[in-house]
């Protein structure tokens, strides 16, 4: 048994498509020690092998819908299939190293926090991952954003889904699921943070960019941004001010990481090269 077999959480994974994303994250999870049995899949109508690679690993839970609900209604679905005190949802375009789950688990309970993301590196996958992952953790381990979190890798603790609810499956919120959330906790007075403990590579939503691209142009946004505004609130001078004191944030956060660790915790690698973020 592996240590990570050990940990109380639940990945759930949403999927429309993209099998070889989802065959390389499910690859990664079990190099750093994840279980099937640890592992929630949900398929969203995907029609492209998914169904046939779930079939051939039964150990893996997996849900089938009949057509793409999105990912609220996804998300929702595999945390209400954990009996986990951790529910940690992840895009499928990623890889995970040894010691990320571990790192969040560790972090979130120590500091006592509510929703951790991990750091991540975006783009080219053109450096040795495990060897990089092994050493940004142990150097970034006293990294860390508060008050934040991603919504391609996030952890949430069951208490708080019985504080305010699961993910809203408002069709209309596609790609700002995670924002409503997180926008829904911090009003409930819960906390949130990315951590540098914890580290993956994320290859760039591309479950999203296919979507669009096979919509030849009839789809430019998968949400509708106007809509969500109201929903939620955001005014223009609320909009404003929070782009200018997150736009400050982000700013010092970069700046600080970079001269005290040599990375941020959010970066994106391109032509070689890392770009800090």
């Amino acid at each position: 048994m592996s240590e990570s077999d050990n940990l109380d959480l639940t990945i759930t994974i949403p999927v429309f498509n993209q099998i070889h994303y989802t065959t390389q994250c499910w690859e990664s999870l079990k190099r750093a020690g994840l279980a099937d049995e640890q592992i929630v899949i949900v398929n969203n109508g995907s029609s492209d092998g998914t169904a046939e690679f779930l079939a051939a690993h039964p150990q893996i839970r997996a849900i089938h819908n009949p057509k793409n609900l999105g990912c609220g209604a996804a998300w929702t679905q595999g945390a209400q299939a954990s009996k986990s005190a951790w529910t940690v949802v992840m895009n499928n375009d990623v890889l995970v190293p040894a010691g990320c789950m571990e790192g969040l688990v560790d972090f979130a309970e120590q500091e006592r926090l509510d929703i951790v993301s991990p750091a991540t590196c975006g783009g080219d996958m053109d450096y040795d991952f495990a060897a990089h992952a092994a050493g940004f953790m142990k150097r970034m381990k006293g990294a860390s954003r508060r008050g934040v979190a991603h919504g391609v890798c996030f952890m949430v603790h069951r208490r708080v889904f019985d504080a305010i609810g699961y993910f809203d499956s408002d069709p209309k919120l596609g790609g700002y699921e995670d924002d409503e959330y997180f926008r829904r906790a911090r009003r409930a007075g819960l906390r949130l943070t990315m951590t540098g403990r914890a580290f993956l590579h994320h290859f760039g939503s591309v479950t999203q960019k296919s979507i669009k691209a096979a919509s030849q142009g009839k789809i430019k946004s998968l949400g509708d941004r106007e809509y969500y505004r109201r929903k939620t609130g955001q005014t223009w001078p609320k909009r404003k001010l929070h782009q200018i004191t997150q736009g400050v944030r982000s700013a010092w956060w970069k700046h600080s990481e970079r001269w005290r660790f040599g990375h941020t915790l959010h970066e994106q690698r391109q032509e070689g090269r890392w770009k800090f973020l």
